[in-house]
């Protein structure tokens, strides 16, 4: 039972982010005779402790957390109070806590600290991994794994959504956001970088490029939400998001309201192995409040006059049938990039990217050290 009590501790660990911002104590579905083994977990992992409910009474929220947790009887139920502890230690050392140096880092305009992660040796080659605004860093995990071999591994979590809940809106502009990525890299003590973009982060990579060249040394732009490239087609996703973001930055009562709606339309389209850490936006109206101004501010900046000054090489991946972020957005960025690839998939999107495909990731990896002999 030690691989059912690691996998348990890992499902703990992975839903953290989520449960830290629901109401306390999150209640899961599960055999009463587990709520001493569960207890034990969580306190050894210092992790908010959950309760043990009927899974009808759960909310839409808790379901996710507790189908992800998926207690049943015979976990770990044969194994001492001391074997527990080793194992809960063992598969937390293994998991993203183990992989990465978590650090605060203080961004340029003072707001309030950016988690920040770190993973790799610092004197290698540094990549910058400029994750889709809103989501938990470890969402990024099988990236960072597979690039930390060879690589100095960076990333953070976006301003105003985790860590301390700022007393003031923050400024939601994209080039406050591009900031953010250069007082990282200042951090960590990275003066130049691959930046590896995903989703909407490659408008706020390009955003970088265009302010600092000098510290970029070359950018992947993967599955990237250009959807207000002009002439560029958009998915009715893309339409539609834009306009409830549109709504929901316009205040906390706004985003209160159309709250129902944004969390369902998320859970209908995400895949329920990614979903408790994709959805962590969407978990409060505040939160979503945030989300929206900021994800608003990148889903309606045009990129394209920023392109032609970007002479570095660029690797663009998109899908023929990405039905997230529309690849027309990605053919038009790579043809107005002085020095761009353009590599079009069969199928994919950039949810499925983060289940880190060993194709993808070796093109990743190909094409850094390619750009960095150039």
């Amino acid at each position: 039972m030690a691989a059912e009590l690691r996998r348990l501790t890992r499902a703990v660990q992975d839903a953290r982010p989520l449960v830290d911002v629901l109401r306390h104590p999150v209640r899961l579905a599960g055999p009463p005779g587990l709520a001493s083994l569960l207890g034990r977990v969580t306190r050894r992992l210092v992790a908010p402790e959950f309760a043990l409910a009927d899974h009808d009474s759960l909310d839409t929220f808790e379901r996710l957390v507790s189908d992800h947790l998926a207690l049943h009887d015979g976990m770990g139920e044969d194994l001492p109070p001391a074997a527990v502890d080793e194992v809960v230690d063992g598969a937390a050392r293994d998991g993203f806590e183990g992989l990465c140096t978590r650090e605060e880092v203080v961004p340029a305009d003072g707001g309030p600290p950016l988690p920040a992660y770190a993973a790799g040796d610092p004197q290698a080659p540094a990549v910058v991994i400029v994750a889709a605004c809103g989501m938990p860093a470890r969402l990024c995990e099988q990236w960072m794994r597979f690039l930390s071999r060879t690589h100095h591994v960076l990333t953070w979590e976006t301003r105003a959504l985790f860590g301390p809940d700022p007393s003031a809106e923050p400024d939601a502009g994209v080039p406050a956001q591009a900031g953010d990525l250069f007082a990282v890299m200042d951090h960590f003590g990275v003066r130049r970088a691959h930046l590896m973009c995903l989703c909407g982060g490659a408008v706020i990579g390009l955003a970088a490029a265009h302010l600092d060249p000098g510290r970029v040394g070359s950018l992947s732009l993967w599955h990237g939400d250009f959807a207000a490239v002009k002439g560029a087609d958009r998915t009715h996703h893309q339409q539609n998001l834009v306009g409830l973001m549109e709504m929901a930055a316009a205040g906390p009562d706004r985003a209160a309201a159309i709250h129902p709606v944004l969390c369902q339309t998320m859970l209908s389209s995400v895949p329920p192995d990614l979903a408790h850490l994709v959805v962590y936006p969407y978990a409060t109206p505040e939160l979503l409040h945030r989300y929206c101004r900021l994800n608003g501010e990148i889903m309606t900046t045009d990129v394209s006059p920023w392109l032609a000054g970007i002479d570095r090489p660029v690797l663009v991946v998109s899908s023929h049938d990405d039905e997230t972020a529309h690849p027309a957005g990605s053919k038009a960025v790579a043809a107005a990039l002085p020095d761009a690839v353009l590599h079009l998939r069969a199928h994919g999107d950039h949810i499925s990217l983060f289940k880190g495909d060993p194709e993808l990731m070796d093109m990743a990896r190909d094409f850094i050290d390619s750009a960095a002999v150039r």
